[in-house]
């Protein structure tokens, strides 16, 4: 948790900490748009390209 109020005191990350954060954040974006990419390619795999070309 970024900040916690306990009898009006705040406890702030320290840059290291805000930098860790981060740098979870990224990997934890990217690894989701690996699995979609991943999704996607099966999906097709699957179905077969005719699946695109399927009228609406």
């Amino acid at each position: 948790m970024v900040t916690a109020v306990k009898n009006d005191q705040r406890i702030e990350m320290t840059e290291s900490q805000k930098k860790a954060q981060r740098n979870r954040s990224v990997a934890l974006g990217l690894a989701l748009v690996a699995f979609v990419v991943v999704i996607y390619i099966v999906t097709i795999v699957k179905m077969g390209p005719q699946i695109l070309n399927r009228p609406f």
